[in-house]
């Protein structure tokens, strides 16, 4: 699995709230929003495979 780069372009505001969360966590603000992309993603998946699964159980 490689690397690549994204590039994004963000106001002030919002780049001072990410640099106040990532400092919390003693992270960087790469690493806190990789994190965070990361966690929505397990989310998203999580979520798409328990719908599956009720889907063919049938909801309770």
């Amino acid at each position: 699995m490689g690397t690549s780069v994204l590039s994004l372009r963000i106001d002030g505001e919002l780049l001072d709230r990410l640099k106040r969360h990532a400092a919390k966590r003693g992270m960087s603000v790469q690493d806190y929003v990789v994190r965070t992309l990361m966690r929505d993603d397990f989310d998203e998946r999580f979520k798409a495979a328990v719908d599956e699964t009720e889907r063919f159980y049938g909801a309770a």
